[in-house]
């Protein structure tokens, strides 16, 4: 599913308009976004949660040429599933 069929199948869902279900999402997404950017983490329970982890620089090699390379220190988004999402894809 892509971001337009999710818009659709969330308009339909709510009986609102398209264009209202992409607002709603787009709204949704970017204040994960903000949360996250600022350090917090976010929790729906039963479906997931997200948070951010430093990944600390190392050193990692080109494959073509096998040449030692340094990967920068950077910070990852993480989300890790709820119980209720687990259990209802297995």
């Amino acid at each position: 599913m892509n971001k337009t069929e999710l818009i659709d199948a969330m308009a339909a869902d709510a009986g609102i308009s398209k264009a209202a279900a992409k607002k709603a999402l787009e709204s949704f997404l970017g204040n994960i976004q903000s949360s996250l950017k600022a350090g917090g983490r976010v929790s729906l329970v039963g479906f997931g949660s997200w948070s951010v982890s430093a990944r600390a620089a190392r050193d990692g090699r080109n494959p073509q040429t096998g040449a030692t390379i340094k990967i920068a220190a950077k910070n990852v988004v993480k989300f890790k599933a709820g119980a209720e999402l687990s259990g209802s894809v297995n």
